[in-house]
C-alpha cells in the first residue's frame, strides 16, 4: 500500500469523532514495530520523527528514508509526520522527502514572530499538498524550555491558524512530554472551548503521561491526533532489560532488540484501538 496523506487520515477520525495515534519513531526497530501495530489492530498511525531523532541519528535522510520504505511496505493506512522541528529548513526537507505532513513549533517565539515563521513553511508545504501542524501555547517539560500550567488560549488559537494557514494544531492543556507515570490531568473544558473556536483538528503532546479513561475523555471533548512516545519507548527498554536479566551471555544485538520491537507491537496496537473506540459511533 502506498502511504496515506496525513490529511486524509486526520479528516476520516475527525468525522468519525475518534482519536488517532501518532507514535514517536526512534530507530528501524520502532518504525517496524508501529506498522505491525496498525496492522494487528487493523487501524491507521503516523509514524513521526522528531527533530531530537533526526540529531541523534546525524541527518534527516537515512531514518526519514527507512521509515517512509517502512510504511510504504505496510498493508495498513500509515502517514508520515515530521514532529517538534524547530528549524524551518528541516521541515523543508521533510517535504521534499515525501512526508505527509510536518510539524514546525515556534511555541518559543512570540505570537507575530510564530505567526509570520510558520507562515513561510505553511505556504512551501501548501505548494506540494502537505499538510502542517503547529503548536500555540507551551507544552510542560519540553526540554525544559516550556512551563508546566501554561495553557493555549481559545481565542489566540483561532486568531493564530487564521493568520497561518495551518492545519493541525497543538494545544497546551495540562500534558507533560517524557512523563514516566500515567498521572497527568488534562482540561476537558478548555479542549472543548478550544474546539469550539478552532476549525482544525486539535493535538494532545505528552499523551504518555495521560492514562487511558482520560485521554479518551480528551477525545470526546475535541482532541485528534493523540501523540505518544516515552510511554512506547518505555516498553522498548523494559522488555530488554527483562531479556538481558534472563540471557546475561548473549551478545546478538537482534535477540533482545527483537523483544523490544515486539513489547512496542503490541502496546501501540492496544492504543490504537482504545483511540479508535473513543468515536462518537461508539457512544451515541
Amino acid at each position: 500500500m502506498t502511504l496515506t496523506p496525513t490529511r486524509e487520515l486526520l479528516d476520516v477520525a475527525v468525522a468519525a469523532g475518534r482519536g488517532i495515534g501518532a507514535f514517536n519513531v526512534l530507530h528501524l526497530e520502532t518504525a517496524e514495530a508501529l506498522a505491525s501495530a496498525a496492522e494487528a489492530a487493523g487501524r491507521p498511525v503516523i509514524l513521526q520523527l522528531s527533530q531530537n531523532c533526526v540529531r541523534y541519528h546525524g541527518g534527516l535522510e537515512p531514518i526519514a528514508l527507512a521509515t517512509l520504505a517502512v510504511a510504504d511496505a505496510s498493508s495498513a493506512d500509515i502517514a508520515v509526520h515530521l514532529d517538534h522541528a524547530e528549524d524551518p529548513t528541516l521541515a523543508l526537507r521533510a517535504i521534499e522527502l515525501g512526508f505527509g505532513s510536518v510539524m514546525y513549533d515556534g511555541s518559543k517565539l512570540d505570537f507575530d514572530e510564530n505567526v509570520a515563521a510558520t507562515r513561510l513553511v505553511v505556504e512551501r508545504a501548501s505548494a506540494a499538498g502537505v499538510l502542517v501542524e503547529a503548536e500555540l501555547g507551551e507544552i510542560g517539560g519540553k526540554d525544559g524550555a516550556h512551563a508546566p500550567g501554561v495553557r493555549t488560549d481559545p481565542d489566540e488559537a483561532a486568531r493564530f491558524v487564521a493568520a497561518t494557514g495551518v492545519e493541525a494544531l497543538a494545544v497546551a492543556v495540562g500534558s507533560q512530554h517524557a512523563m514516566t507515570e500515567r498521572v497527568a490531568a488534562i482540561d476537558l473544558d478548555l479542549i472543548g472551548r478550544l474546539r469550539a473556536a478552532v476549525p482544525v483538528p486539535l493535538v494532545l503532546h505528552g499523551s504518555s503521561g495521560v492514562p487511558d479513561a482520560t485521554i479518551v475523555a480528551g477525545i470526546r471533548a475535541g482532541l485528534t491526533k493523540i501523540n505518544v512516545s516515552t510511554h512506547l519507548s518505555t516498553r522498548f527498554t523494559g522488555a530488554i532489560r527483562r531479556y538481558l536479566d534472563e540471557h546475561p551471555t548473549v551478545v546478538d544485538s537482534r535477540t533482545y532488540l527483537a523483544e523490544g520491537r515486539t513489547a512496542v507491537e503490541h502496546e501501540a496496537a492496544r492504543l490504537l484501538l482504545l483511540l479508535a473506540g473513543a468515536g462518537k459511533e461508539q457512544h451515541a
